[in-house]
């Protein structure tokens, strides 16, 4: 019998993304990918996986999903609040979020609604037994390709597993939240900023903008005030030759209201580009629902690049002070491994208990 991962209720926009599909854009291929790296990066690392591996991106509301395998270990990173349900019969029991849990044949995970974000993923001990399109297991939807048939998660879908089994171990959980930072959104002048004004480029670093109805995985559309174009649009001020479009990169067309290019972003563009979102902040902004607020600041590359190392040493941080996540009324197999397991109470008999004496009292070391 395959080990698999069953969806008995379908979420509503999850699919399998690992860190990218990249080198391919020449070829027209975008790089797909998590919206929020640190989210996947984390979850991976709390079931032992390498941080590239594949898992489970939830967009807005997770699906459920029955165990098919002996046992699989799974993690789940974000703002969720998921349940365990034991059998068909069983009331749901709630379970943490920012932890790993070991899961046996018939459990149903129920993952859930995010909670004031829009992305939290979902990762299984050893990955997903999917064969990976150009070196990527990520889903890129528009074109049908990557993940599980190149498409979000449907109701019936069965997601085999690399491992049927896995050990029992002490489950971990993250010390804290990891801190994705606040403020403003760090971004980087151009490449095209000289195709707006003076007074269109104050507009946009000092005025707040709205995530709109129209965000996705492609980009994030943003309603505030217009930033003016350098030359009238009726006479080319709003285009360009196409080029190249970095992950981050913030077009305004005509409208004049900014529009942040994604992880699902198209490979080349005609609008210019205002500015590029620092890599530190694209996690942040994958999080971001309609309705929620942000600013731009403008730094320089190396400011950008310092704050990107600094982010990737706290990750690595975050991920060594990784913490036993002890279940209720269960047992810390590391403490109890340190004890001294001679000392203490003993059961000689299945009716008697005794005190066995310490090895200061005359025990036997």
């Amino acid at each position: 019998m395959s080990a698999a991962l069953k969806v008995v209720r379908a979420g509503l926009f999850d699919t399998l993304q690992d860190l990218g599909r990249t080198g391919f854009m020449a070829l027209g291929m975008p790089t797909a990918g998590a919206m929020d790296r640190i989210g996947l990066g984390l979850a991976n690392a709390l079931v032992g996986n390498p941080q590239h591996t594949a898992g489970i991106e939830i967009g807005v509301m997770g699906p459920d999903l029955l165990v098919e395998a002996d046992s699989v270990r799974v993690a789940l990173v974000g703002p969720l609040s998921p349940q365990l349900i034991d059998g068909p019969d069983a009331p749901p029991k709630p379970l943490d979020s920012d932890r790993s849990h070991l899961l046996k044949r018939g459990q149903t995970l129920r993952v859930g609604m995010i909670e004031g974000a829009s992305t939290a993923y979902v990762a299984v001990a050893g990955g997903f037994a999917l064969p990976s399109f150009m070196g990527s297991l990520s889903t890129y939807s528009r074109a049908g390709i990557g993940g599980f048939d190149g498409r979000k998660l449907a109701a019936g879908d069965l997601l085999p597993l690399a491992k049927a089994s896995v050990p029992a171990v002490n489950e971990r959980k993250l010390a804290q939240p990891f801190d994705y930072g606040s403020g403003p959104i760090r971004v980087i002048w151009g490449p095209q900023e000289d195709y707006f004004s003076e007074a269109g480029r104050k507009t946009f670093v000092e005025s707040e903008y709205r995530v709109s109805k129209e965000a996705d995985r492609m980009g994030i559309r943003f309603e505030g005030p217009v930033i003016a174009h350098a030359k009238p649009v009726d006479k080319g001020g709003a285009d360009i030759i196409s080029d190249g479009i970095a992950p981050g990169a913030i077009q305004v067309p005509g409208a004049g209201l900014p529009i942040v290019l994604m992880a699902d972003r198209q490979t080349v563009g005609g609008y210019p580009k205002i500015a590029t979102v620092a890599s530190v902040d694209l996690p942040r902004l994958g999080r971001l629902l309609p309705g929620q607020t942000v600013r731009f600041a403008a730094i320089t590359v190396e400011e950008a690049e310092a704050l990107r190392r600094d982010q990737e040493a706290r990750l690595q941080r975050a991920i060594a002070g990784f913490a036993v996540a002890r279940p209720p009324g269960g047992i810390d197999l590391v403490r109890l491994y340190e004890e001294n397991l001679i000392d203490g109470v003993v059961f000689d008999s299945p009716w008697n208990v005794t005190s066995k004496p310490s090895s200061a009292e005359g025990g036997t070391k």
